[in-house]
């Protein structure tokens, strides 16, 4: 069951225990402002539609959790803990009032990421851009856009309509992996796990079935150690690995085919359903090893390299520090200093794909066509350039052709230029692995994972808003001082 929240609450609705109010320039209290809490609550409630059982904790209170856990890098039952310590971060997760009570159960967290999709956290992050793109007040000053990202309502002249706008702005695009918390698979490893979890589900399934009929034979013991041999070596040479491969293989087999049995003695009840969805994965693994040991290849279609998570799928990268990452492939835009998360993909895929979802994205936005866009030789094919010259797009890069001489220093100097410009969303990038953990994304489910990148998405866009307003300040402090106006004009942010 879930209670709507009324109106959106200021500092100074909340109750300082030791009188005054909260400071208007903290961080926190400056994030809380950039975002939209009350026209997202709508939608979270949607998720539990139940009138009975107990009352959901707020969106803000789900919402603000999860930031503050990846601003500050910090684990769930850590993240309660500062909850409770710090007055800023309880008037950010939307207490009316300073408590010492711990304001939920860290057990909760994993829920806050199943509900809060990232499909709705890139549409927070839209909503955040549209609403500082449009000023405080409301009125756009540039684009002729509503919040909706529509155009406006007002009446317009025939010819208004008729004129085409002129492109405007710069997209940046480029793609990354977000490596999963996974050991480094290999196929010898990933088989050995198999089997052991198999042995582990005949115990399961036997133990019913004690002095009824004996347990089978798996020699677990013996696999283990022929395992471990091999694991352990530094270079235990390519005719050892097959040898231990197929050996394991036959172990595996041999485990599929008992555990069959006994389940057909003990009933459908004998595994549980953590087990039986194990079960179905490993399955799959031995399939796809035998595959690739018959055929001796070391590649085959929807790769699981953890059991654990066989949503993990490996993404060549060609860098000199890892050829192959084994997590999400993110694909993302850098629009004036705002990231958008475009694409989040569990399987390998060319990212040149995406250049015209991304151009129209930012064509609903804005209400015009980007004058150009910066990415790299991957998405520069003759699909993407015919697009963009439709649309009068400039796409970095060289032209097709040989170039005429008197063109040739020009095109190489915008590449240049290009280049350099480039370098920003490589920048997002690196803050995002360094800083708020994209380097390694620890949560175990699929959904989840996509929200924690979401999340790092929304907290990096946060923390820029915060950058800008830091800077205004200072100018206005600057102008204030050295001004001989003694009221001089400044923008709003």
């Amino acid at each position: 069951m879930y209670r709507l929240e009324h109106g959106q609450m200021t500092i100074y609705d909340f109750v300082h225990p030791f009188g005054g109010s909260l400071n208007s320039e903290n961080r926190w209290v400056k994030m809380s402002e950039f975002i939209p809490w009350s026209e997202f609550e709508l939608k979270y409630a949607k998720k539990m539609p139940a009138m009975v059982g107990n009352v959901a904790k707020p969106f803000r209170m789900a919402l603000g959790a999860l930031l503050i856990q990846q601003i500050m890098k910090i684990s769930d039952e850590e993240t309660v803990q500062q909850i409770t310590e710090n007055i800023y971060l309880q008037f950010f997760v939307g207490l009316n009032e300073f408590s010492q009570k711990t304001p939920f159960d860290q057990s909760l967290m994993t829920h806050f990421r199943k509900r809060i999709t990232i499909e709705m956290l890139n549409e927070i992050n839209e909503e955040i851009y549209l609403r500082k793109k449009l000023g405080r007040d409301g009125k756009n000053n540039d684009d002729n856009i509503d919040n909706n990202g529509g155009s406006r309502d007002k009446a317009v002249s025939e010819t208004e309509v008729a004129k085409k706008p002129e492109n405007h702005g710069k997209i940046l695009l480029d793609a990354t992996c977000a490596p999963a918390d996974v050991r480094y698979p290999t196929d010898l490893s990933l088989l050995n796990e198999a089997r052991e979890l198999l042995d582990t589900m005949i115990d399961h399934a036997h133990a019913p079935l004690v002095g009824i009929i004996s347990r089978p034979r798996t020699q677990r013991r013996n696999s283990r150690k022929l395992a471990l041999s091999i694991l352990k070596k530094k270079n235990p040479g390519k005719n050892k690995i097959r040898a231990a491969i197929r050996k394991i293989l036959e172990c595996v087999k041999r485990n599929l085919r008992e555990l069959e049995q006994i389940g057909g003695i003990a009933g459908a009840a004998s595994l549980s359903g953590k087990q039986e969805n194990q079960l179905e994965i490993i399955k799959t693994l031995y399939q796809q090893q035998q595959e690739m040991f018959n055929e001796k290849k070391h590649s085959v279609a929807d790769r699981i390299v953890s059991i654990h998570q066989p949503h993990v799928r490996p993404i060549v990268r060609g860098k000199v520090a890892a050829k192959v990452e084994f997590g999400a492939k993110v694909e993302a835009s850098l629009v004036n200093g705002y990231t958008f998360l475009d694409i989040c993909s569990w399987d390998a895929r060319n990212e040149s794909i995406t250049l015209k979802e991304t151009v129209e994205k930012y064509c609903r936005l804005h209400g015009h066509y980007p004058e150009a866009i910066l990415a790299d030789q991957i998405y520069r094919t003759r699909d993407n350039r015919a697009f963009c010259k439709e649309r009068s797009i400039r796409l970095s890069g060289p032209a097709l052709g040989r170039p005429k001489a008197e063109e040739k220093i020009e095109q190489m100097k915008m590449a240049r230029e290009d280049s350099a410009e480039r370098n920003a969303i490589e920048g997002k990038f690196g803050e995002g692995k360094r800083k708020y953990g994209m380097n390694r994304i620890m949560a175990r489910l699929k959904a989840t994972s996509e929200s924690v990148i979401g999340l790092q998405f929304l907290v990096m866009n946060l923390k820029h808003l915060l950058r800008v307003f830091c800077d205004l300040f200072w100018l206005r402090y600057f102008l204030l001082k050295n001004s001989n106006c003694r009221t001089p004009v400044l923008y709003s942010t």
